[in-house]
């Protein structure tokens, strides 16, 4: 029995478990890692192992438009991951802003006053996120393309068009969730600050904002992660220029010629900015959590 256990008291089989979620959780990771590091010779060869040459030569080939010296090895520069990389970082975080701004402002609204359907707006907010984005493709497509025109100028192909349909689609989900931290927001504390003279608004920005300053990080994480991943609306709606970097990857795909190191390489790179992101908002969650504290 005891050698069945660890020195703490954990079953071992535990511990077995563990190492063998995260060995499948980086196995993909590592993979994509090591093949961006090599050669196309290197990854094509049947003689290939875990010993080889490192080179950056694929980082090269995809940053070549982004780099401040041209590489030798490069024929030709394609500027597509450059100009998508901006494309994304663009979508991704003005959608994200304004989906929060929207966002607090409607689950305040929804749970601080009272009004007739309250509860069913609520609700109705949660069911419009159950609504799958390929139901939204044919609708939404047909819509930016013939409906909302100015001139010979459409939503389609558009930043705007992208961040509205994004912030349109995360919007119900980030109002669900800031609802609860709302809640937890001692009501005290708004009429202490209405009884020394602050409005409505100064009441929201300055005394609940810091408080839900967690559940605002957490939905920034959600939105962000959303928008920069997503690839079925944003291949359907958008141009060569407007291109996010998933689309981007999956139009290098061609059945004649397939670069496997520059496609894991572009995905080691799409992979970064949202794990800065999320490395920021975790902070803010922490800082948001410990804030109240008291040292004893």
């Amino acid at each position: 029995m005891a050698a069945s256990t660890s020195r703490n008291g954990a079953p071992i089989w535990l511990y077995m478990g563990l190492l063998l979620l995260v060995t499948m959780a980086l196995a993909p990771i590592v993979l994509m890692l090591t093949t961006s590091l090599r050669l196309g010779v290197d990854i094509s060869s049947d003689a290939s192992s875990l010993f080889f040459m490192p080179t950056v030569q694929n980082y090269e080939t995809v940053l070549c438009d982004l780099l401040w010296y041209t590489p030798e090895h490069v024929k030709y520069c394609d500027p597509s991951f450059g100009r998508a990389l901006i494309n994304s970082l663009q979508i991704a975080t003005i959608s994200t802003a304004l989906t929060l701004i929207l966002g607090c402002m409607a689950a305040y609204a929804i749970v601080r006053f009272q009004f007739i359907g309250r509860g069913t707006v609520s609700m109705t907010t949660l069911m419009m996120r159950m609504v799958p984005p390929a139901v939204l493709l044919v609708p939404v497509f047909g819509i930016w393309n013939f409906n909302f025109c100015i001139g010979d100028e459409c939503l389609a192909g558009t930043y705007t068009g992208v961040i509205l349909l994004y912030t349109a689609m995360n919007l119900p989900f980030v109002i669900w969730i800031l609802q609860s931290f709302i809640r937890q927001v001692p009501i005290q504390l708004e009429e202490a600050a209405r009884m020394d003279g602050a409005n409505a608004f100064q009441i929201f920005f300055l005394v609940v904002l810091p408080v839900i300053k967690p559940g605002l990080a957490a939905a920034a994480i959600f939105t962000y992660r959303i928008a920069w991943n997503e690839f079925l609306l944003a291949n359907a709606l958008l141009d060569r220029n407007t291109r996010t970097v998933p689309v981007t990857i999956v139009n290098s795909l061609t059945e004649h010629d397939i670069n496997w190191g520059v496609i894991m390489a572009t995905g080691m790179l799409l992979a970064i900015p949202p794990i800065i992101f999320t490395f920021v908002a975790s902070r803010q969650i922490i800082t948001g959590m410990t804030a109240g504290a008291v040292k004893g």
